[in-house]
């Protein structure tokens, strides 16, 4: 076990500047005659996640992405059983669906409580209690013999399942460095629209061969082994937290209270960490455009998604007479275009790399919406698409076409949302991110409540244009930040700080701080 000891500089420190050092088998030891011994990392100390091998660096990127994967297969999966479940349970079809509105809801919430809670007590308890607590409830999901168990089994399946999504990203940055996240990042945004659009294509069989409630068993079955998986490799990969365990430890192996990792000497109590992700949040929708019109845009595109979960069957089975199973295939078309997505993502990639290069190694975040145009402009056309060729008289291979465009096109705003959010707000990130994913999530929620009614009232056709008239006004947000984005963060307090964008304070702040340096 490596670890360095030095002189900290802290309020409760009282140091002297009487040194000397102690050596040992298994650690070298600077020990300073003061009231801490900071416990730091060794320069490639094998315990540091940075220092990780490649092999298990992607191993554990691959453990999150699959554990990401199934629980989007678990949150789609259970759109595919709600007719036969609702018939089974004597209820509406209303009814059924809010089992889909909570998940969705808990992961809009849920999230700005768990990140916090996860820099605290570290990744791996999070992702392991969480994780096998989500696998449990399938247990009474699948033996439910009324709509409240299905409905109350769904909310907690959601709050828990939440970890295994939202908080990816962080444990990303722990392990690998900035120049190499970019493919690991792109693997986690594939399976996250992966698993939410590949469901139905397997769930309608089941549910037509075998009934809703094996969907529930096999789902049981599927993250019940990754649940195994994850808790014989998966290891903590938050630094501070590995930092703060050996503190412990040698505390308790030498009797000396001295022993200190910087995290405990910073330690923000979980209420102050809770108050800043949820405060902040809120702050950065109310007061930063971006963060508001981005959200939005995002969220409406990523609606389209739950929205077809109601759609797709209505337009195949209703149309071109396709069976329970059968409806669930043009799910491929959805697929392809989570590949084409993919595909892009490391052109776009590139383009960024190259806007950083011409400006002297200076972050660019304007240069990651490139594609992000190309999904602005093709998501209302693969909506107008879709909408006007879902008649009888039109082969059914036109409308599926039109999804994979439409996926393609949801993918790309999804991934540039995220990542200029990340890149814009720094030190903010997190909380611009939490704000997007609770507008996101409670849009997304929404949609499957109302998205039957709204078809059949309007009519297949009218309901699919109302949808894309909405995407084309939303067409120019990624044209306007590129021509205009570096100005708006340069007047954003929370955006220019990170991107070396010169801060214009508003006028009364300005008259504000001369008025205190007169007094």
């Amino acid at each position: 076990m490596g670890l360095f000891s030095k002189k900290q500089d802290h309020p409760l420190a009282d140091v002297d500047h009487h040194e000397h050092s102690t050596e040992s088998a298994n650690s070298a030891t600077k020990i300073t005659a003061g009231d801490v011994i900071l416990v730091e990392f060794e320069p490639n100390d094998p315990e540091n996640p940075m220092n990780w091998s490649d092999r298990r660096k992607w191993m554990t990127t691959w453990l999150l992405c699959f554990m990401c994967l199934f629980i989007g297969l678990s949150t789609a999966s259970y759109s595919a059983g709600v007719g036969k479940m609702v018939q089974d349970l004597g209820v509406s079809r209303e009814a059924g669906q809010v089992g889909m509105f909570v998940f969705n809801a808990s992961f809009a919430v849920v999230p700005m409580f768990l990140g916090p809670l996860s820099e605290f007590i570290g990744r791996n308890p999070i992702y392991l209690g969480c994780y096998v607590m989500f696998t449990v409830w399938f247990i009474p999901l699948a033996l439910a013999k009324n709509i409240g168990t299905i409905i109350v089994c769904r909310l907690l399946s959601g709050c828990f399942g939440a970890a295994g999504t939202t908080i990816i990203p962080g444990t990303l940055a722990d392990i690998w460095t900035t120049e190499r996240r970019g493919l690991p990042v792109a693997m986690f945004s594939f399976v996250a629209v992966l698993g939410t659009v590949a469901a139905p294509l397997y769930c309608g069989f089941i549910d037509q061969n075998i009934g809703w409630r094996w969907i529930e068993w096999i789902q049981l079955i599927s993250n019940g082994t990754m649940c195994l998986l994850e808790l014989l490799l998966l290891r903590e990969t938050r630094g501070s937290s590995i930092l703060a365990k050996r503190a412990a430890k040698l505390r308790k192996e030498t009797g000396d209270p001295r022993y200190k990792s910087k995290s405990e000497l910073e330690a923000t109590s979980l209420k102050e960490l809770l108050e800043k992700s949820t405060t902040r949040a809120a702050i950065l929708m109310v007061r930063e455009p971006v963060v508001f019109f981005f959200s939005l845009w995002l969220a409406f595109a990523w609606a389209m998604v739950f929205l077809f979960f109601t759609v797709i069957p209505l337009t195949f089975q209703n149309h071109h007479g396709f069976s329970e199973g059968v409806a669930g295939l043009p799910y491929i078309s959805c697929i392809v275009g989570t590949f084409l997505g993919l595909i892009s993502c490391f052109h776009q990639a590139k383009l960024y790399d190259n806007a950083q290069k011409r400006n002297n190694g200076i972050a660019v975040p304007e240069a990651r919406l490139y594609w992000s145009c190309f999904g602005g402009v093709m998501l209302p056309i693969s909506l107008f698409w879709f909408s006007w060729t879902q008649f009888a008289s039109v082969h059914w291979i036109v409308p599926c076409i039109a999804l994979a465009p439409l996926v393609w096109s949801i993918y790309m705003i999804f991934d540039a949302v995220q990542n200029y959010l990340a890149d814009g707000y720094g030190e903010y990130a997190a909380s611009a991110i939490s704000a997007q994913g609770f507008i996101r999530n409670m849009l997304a929620a929404s949609f499957p409540l109302y998205s039957l009614q709204m078809f059949e009232n309007l009519g297949y056709q009218w309901a699919g244009t109302l949808c894309a008239l909405i995407a084309t006004v939303m067409v120019p947000l990624p044209f306007i930040l590129i021509r205009y984005g570096e100005r708006i963060r340069a007047r954003s307090p929370y955006a220019a700080a990170t991107t070396q964008a010169p801060v214009v304070a508003p006028k009364h702040d300005v008259e504000s701080q001369e008025k205190a340096e007169k007094a």
